[in-house]
């Protein structure tokens, strides 16, 4: 078993991710201060797709392979999560009835709030029913930020330098 770390500063912070055998099976921001080291003991096709994705490559995360840990309900729900494109939004009542479990919004909420590969598994494209932002493990300032950055065509920095 082949295990790597990918890291990289984001206009969000630190992310990183833990890839086993070339799946990724845990990622998130780094809550805390910011690290100055971009990556750590390989994990560099990951690093590469994520620092495409904040360029503005917004479909460069659906190439990265993925392996999280969870019940058969849970994977049902991250891998409906995947098919949630770039610029679009779910409620956890129209994810549930997509999983086959109409009337399980709190349960896929479970779900979402234990995904262990945030953003490579977008979470942060769940929103309540009203249209709200609701909650993120890493914050409502960073999935604001990340909903804004997918909304735009190509990226908010693609027009930049």
């Amino acid at each position: 078993m082949t295990r790597e770390h990918a890291q990289i500063d984001t206009p969000i912070g630190t992310f990183r991710a833990v890839v086993f055998d070339g799946a990724v099976k845990t990622a998130g921001f780094a809550l805390g201060r910011r690290s100055t080291e971009t990556t750590t003991r390989g994990g560099k096709g990951v690093r590469d797709r994520l620092t495409a994705y904040f360029d503005g490559d917004l479909d460069a995360l659906d190439a990265i392979d993925v392996a999280p840990e969870g019940t058969l309900f849970k994977q049902l729900v991250w891998k409906a999560l995947r098919e949630v494109r770039a610029g679009e939004t779910v409620s956890y009542g129209e994810l549930a009835t997509r999983v086959g479990a109409p009337g399980a919004a709190r349960a896929v909420g479970t779900a979402n709030a234990t995904n262990p590969i945030c953003l490579i598994i977008p979470c942060h494209r769940v929103i309540r029913a009203g249209g709200e932002l609701g909650g993120y493990g890493f914050g409502v300032d960073r999935k604001r930020w990340l909903l804004t950055h997918e909304a735009r065509p190509g990226g908010l920095f693609a027009a930049a330098g």
